[in-house]
């Protein structure tokens, strides 16, 4: 019997796409996808930080000749809001990233394609209609890293979007109590015939980290070897504090991305949202600033770019919109997302992105507010 790809009549915003999505997934799939890292607060004040910021809308203005285009290293994007590079899309969808990125060309929606996808990046660039980039995790061999990179480039990816804040997995308790099993990375659909004899583990009393695991991690020499190594654009993923931002500058970065892999990796570390303008602040103009984490609405893209970043990735929703409808899900959530944004911009009184800034948000946007827990 095949799927069917209704959209439900009361879907209607992202959070609603989470709501049916978690009635349909399987625990396991589901603890995946809403995980965090141990007790979740930063995957709770990624939203929060959206919340405690207020838009000044403005009235009788135009917005006449207006738009949401925009250019990044070299590609054309109808809107700012691209699919943030997440795994297992056949979780959700027996067609995979396929599935999703089909979706994602026809909401005109870039996409940033897992180096732990469920397929490899050559048939998810075949089903492709829209602007891609290829997330890379720097393994261990580095002869396998470059010759992924090497793909990426015959198949036709615009940049390479490099996770910098895992060396490590965080201790994600929810997917641990689901009883979820992570695959072997040889066993991704990218990582066939990737051997490697570094694995964490130790006894009871040892130490799992520093007995020899962390010696071949990615390190801050491997972004200058990759850089001497691709012509494609490197963004790092994974920055949060302004003095890693000044380093990624150093070592050749054509752009930043402000995340804290939703949440994943280190709980209490801060909200995206909140480290941004830290990053925009050295960075200064000279490389794009990108953001991901807790994007729900189109007033929280408008947020973002209002505070410096010239676009913004969205994981988690997308995978919930892929459980609850497929293809047609991941484009009218991406739609839907984008109406929303352009409808904040008109009440802001702004026609195009180039006119967003800090002053559309009450107070400039720096009042202070304290983070909270709901239990």
């Amino acid at each position: 019997m095949s799927r069917s790809y209704e959209i439900p009549a009361d879907v209607v915003c992202a959070d609603d796409y989470e709501r049916v999505a978690r009635e349909r997934l399987s625990p396991q799939a589901l603890a995946y996808y809403a995980g965090g890292a141990a007790d979740e607060l930063t995957v709770d004040w990624n939203r929060r930080a959206f919340g405690r910021i207020a838009l000044k809308p403005r009235v009788l203005g135009t917005a006449a000749g207006g738009g949401t285009g925009l250019s990044l290293f070299g590609q054309e994007f109808a809107h700012p809001i691209l699919i943030a590079p997440t795994a297992h899309h056949r979780f959700a969808d027996p067609d995979g990233e396929i599935a999703t990125v089909v979706g994602a060309g026809g909401a005109k929606a870039g996409m940033v394609v897992s180096t732990e996808a469920d397929l490899t990046l050559e048939e998810i660039a075949g089903a492709a209609r829209t602007p891609l980039w290829f997330q890379l995790y720097i393994q261990h061999d580095r002869g396998f890293t470059l010759e992924l990179v090497r793909r990426a480039e015959r198949a036709g990816y615009g940049a390479l979007v490099v996770t910098v804040d895992a060396p490590v997995f965080g201790m994600r308790n929810r997917e641990q109590r689901a009883g979820y099993q992570p695959p072997k990375l040889s066993e991704h659909a990218n990582l066939k015939g990737l051997h490697t004899t570094y694995f964490a583990h130790a006894e009871l009393g040892e130490s799992i980290m520093f007995n020899g695991f962390l010696d071949v991690t990615a390190q801050w020499a491997d972004i200058a070897w990759l850089r001497a190594n691709t012509t494609l654009p490197i963004l790092l993923k994974g920055i949060l504090s302004p003095e890693d931002a000044v380093l990624a500058l150093e070592h050749g970065a054509d752009g930043i991305i402000v995340s804290n892999h939703g949440g994943r990796v280190l709980d209490t570390s801060p909200a995206s949202l909140d480290a941004l303008p830290g990053v925009v602040r050295v960075v200064e103009g000279r490389v794009p600033v990108l953001l991901d984490g807790g994007i729900r609405r189109g007033t929280d893209v408008l947020k973002a770019l209002a505070l410096g970043a010239r676009a913004v990735l969205v994981g988690r929703p997308c995978l919930y919109a892929l459980a609850v409808a497929g293809p047609a899900g991941v484009a009218h959530l991406l739609h839907v997302l984008r109406c929303e944004f352009e409808i904040a911009m008109v009440l802001t009184g702004c026609a195009k992105l180039e006119e967003i800034g800090p002053h559309m948000l009450w107070d400039d946007g720096l009042r202070e507010g304290q983070y909270s827990v709901s239990r």
